[in-house]
């Protein structure tokens, strides 16, 4: 058996002349027990609202998207397209045709992005779980309508319930054969569509007017050209490897973006707001692991008699340093492991159960607050807390090797 470690798990369960030293020692396993369960408990909080945003967002971003470098529009109709869209791989091919318009409703009115979109837009089965008011309903045989967003909706104060009262589209003319007209409104395309529903995700998408690609090109006058075609993949389908496909075939003149491209930001912040609590969380357990200096310097100083010993029985410096560094690794990771295992359980619970339940006023789509367990955040706490008590046990245990040779010169 290795004989530091006999001697360190003798040390820790062995009673102490001084109770401060099992005061201290309870006070550091307590202190690295409540920094480690609510490290992985915050974790595990921040990973299930992570993918609760995902999937909101993911609802309304397409897997791939494809535009052009330059310009706003292309032409769709080339051999390479018309190959793609036979793709046994893909679920769903989206043409879109986009562009800034002025929105009215009665006396009211905003800029928002008008999208047009081909039918296989409504393959996407989750746009219900995004419908806040009316439905998610684009075309009904000959009729258009719109889907706008929340933020819209709010500001125009549009009724979905009111058939004879349409939202007003209106885009500037490409081409102004009016200009001696002294009427403003001979400029613009001027188009009105019911509205059937409110669909709300974020800011960013909250000021969309989704529309059928045939209203679209009518109000924008662009009978083939598109802005972008929005994939969707089979289930089982490497959307990375689709990818690199399509953009070693479709050469330098097309942009491809996948997910996490098209939210760049959104991923940013929330991998950025993950870590800057991960670090002051960190901060927290360093202080907590650092008493165990307290409580090995004071077992030094109590187990004096057993180093000289030691030491006249030939046990080395680095035999004697090794005693107290596993004394203070073992109450470090006493304190971790149970903190973890109390994480773990804690956050089963709260999957199934739900125990902490969230305000009734938040916007994500959920009673209780979400928790996603992930395995490297085990592994991160783990390692987190290996090293800093393998730090402070280290600066501890030197102070035996100083007792040592005081002993030496007393002798």
């Amino acid at each position: 058996m290795n004989t530091p470690f006999y001697i360190a798990r003798r040390y820790l369960f062995a009673k102490k002349s001084t109770n401060a030293i099992n005061i201290i020692s309870t006070i550091s396993v307590a202190g690295v027990f409540v920094g480690s369960a609510a490290l992985i408990i915050i974790l595990s909080v921040f990973n299930g609202f992570e993918e609760v945003v995902l999937k909101m967002f993911n609802t309304i971003t397409p897997q791939i998207v494809i535009s052009p470098v330059q310009g706003k529009t292309f032409d769709p109709n080339t051999a390479y397209f018309n190959d793609l869209k036979k793709e046994k791989g893909i679920y769903s091919y989206t043409e879109v045709l986009s562009e800034n318009a002025l929105l009215r409703y009665n006396e009211k009115q905003s800029v928002g992005l008008v999208k047009g979109v081909s039918t296989d837009y409504l393959k996407n089965k989750s746009l219900d779980s995004i419908t806040i008011d009316g439905a998610f309903k684009l075309e009904n045989q000959s009729l258009n309508y719109a889907v706008i967003g929340s933020a819209i909706q709010t500001f125009l104060m549009v009724n979905t319930t009111d058939p004879f009262n349409p939202l007003q589209v209106f885009s500037p003319k490409k081409k102004n054969n009016h200009s001696g007209s002294i009427n403003p409104a001979d400029d613009f395309t001027i188009l009105s569509i019911p509205v059937s529903g409110v669909f709300e995700v974020q800011q960013d998408f909250d000021n969309l007017a989704i529309v059928p690609l045939r209203f679209a090109r009518k109000l924008l006058d662009e009978p083939v050209k598109i802005s972008s075609i929005e994939i969707n993949l089979q289930n089982g389908v490497d959307a990375d490897k689709f990818k690199a496909e399509i953009e070693n075939k479709i050469g330098k003149d097309f942009e491809i973006k996948d997910r996490i491209q098209q939210n760049k930001v959104l991923y940013n912040i929330l991998g950025s707001e993950k870590w800057a609590v991960y670090i002051i969380l960190t901060f927290i357990l360093i202080i907590a692991i650092f008493n165990i200096i307290g409580s090995l310097t004071m077992l030094v100083i109590d187990k004096l008699k057993d180093i000289a010993i030691l030491s006249s029985l030939g046990a080395g410096r680095k035999l004697i340093k090794r005693i107290f560094l596993f004394e203070g690794m073992m109450i470090t990771m006493a304190g971790c492991i149970s903190g973890l295992v109390v994480g773990l359980v804690f956050c089963l619970l709260q999957q199934k159960f739900g125990l902490v339940k969230m305000s009734q006023d938040n916007l994500v789509i959920t009673s209780a607050y979400p928790v996603a367990l992930k395995w490297k955040d085990f592994l991160l706490v783990f390692l987190t807390v290996s090293v800093f008590s393998f730090m402070a046990s280290a600066l501890s245990s030197n102070l035996s090797v100083k007792k040592i040779n005081h002993l030496n010169q007393d002798l």
